[in-house]
């Protein structure tokens, strides 16, 4: 393909991959340990989640829950989807070595071509997607070697990647900002701070609202976290059509909205 992007292509989808939450979500990782996830109540946002995206116009396929591999609801982390085309990516945590090997099925089932990212570590929360930027951050589960090797990929579907500084206190990039059409951006102060963003309009979250900024736009609505009224009034005052959705589980667990699908156009689709 050309390298010219397709406006909207960054918040415009027709399909998505989810995975149901395995019981075994109570021993997933986190930074801080404020309590294991209730599995249960779990899957009860999750259910919400999925309906979410399909109140939004996305056809969701929910792939059955992985007990060996804790964290794997979290299905963004371990692969890459650019127009249809997956990229099998490496997360660097050792316990979720296996979940890209396990995820491979259904990108050859769902997407139009898989791609390996072959060396290094590349973690899918570290990477923003605009119409034609692919935005890198580094950090414990994305190391240089995997940018490396993962640069020449994006290329090749027609998207210019970018490497941008990642304060070390950020677990992973996209925990602290989401994109929310293709020219503007939602981001914590502290990550808004360090210029990353260039070229792109910030909306800033609301003091003890950080958690807020990862949200998901598609298809003219923007998902947020419930529980952030001030920076959903925010995004509202600037026109976005809000949901708010609970993700008071995959909190516990350093999850967000993004880490929860991936998200893709059939080519051809409308």
């Amino acid at each position: 393909m050309s390298g010219r992007a397709e406006r909207g292509r960054s918040v415009s989808f027709t399909h998505a991959l989810c995975r149901a939450p395995s019981s075994s979500i109570v021993e997933g990782l986190r930074a801080e340990d404020r309590g294991a996830p209730d599995a249960d109540v779990f899957r009860a946002e999750h259910a919400a989640y999925v309906a979410g995206l399909e109140a939004a116009g996305v056809a969701v396929t929910v792939l059955d829950p992985l007990e060996a591999f804790p964290d794997s609801v979290f299905v963004e982390d371990p692969a890459l989807v650019l127009d249809g085309v997956a990229i099998v990516l490496r997360p660097g945590a050792p316990s979720r070595a296996g979940e890209a090997a396990a995820l491979r099925p259904a990108l050859e089932r769902h997407c139009d071509g898989v791609l390996d990212l072959g060396r290094g570590l590349v973690d899918g929360g570290d990477i923003l997607c605009t119409d034609d930027r692919v935005l890198v951050g580094l950090s414990a589960g994305t190391d240089r070697d995997g940018v490396e090797a993962l640069t020449p990929l994006v290329d090749g579907l027609g998207y210019r990647l970018e490497l941008v500084g990642t304060p070390p206190e950020i677990l992973h990039f996209k925990t602290e900002c989401g994109l929310l059409d293709p020219e503007t951006v939602l981001a914590t102060p502290r990550l808004a701070a360090t210029g990353c963003f260039t070229g792109l309009r910030v909306i800033e979250t609301a003091t003890g609202e950080e958690a807020a900024a990862n949200a998901i736009a598609v298809n003219g609505r923007v998902l947020v976290s419930a529980g952030h009224p001030t920076t959903a009034e925010r995004l509202r005052e600037a026109g976005f059509a809000v949901v708010e959705l609970p993700t008071t589980q995959a909190a516990l667990v350093d999850g967000g909205l993004s880490c929860m699908w991936l998200r893709y156009s059939r080519r051809g689709a409308s």
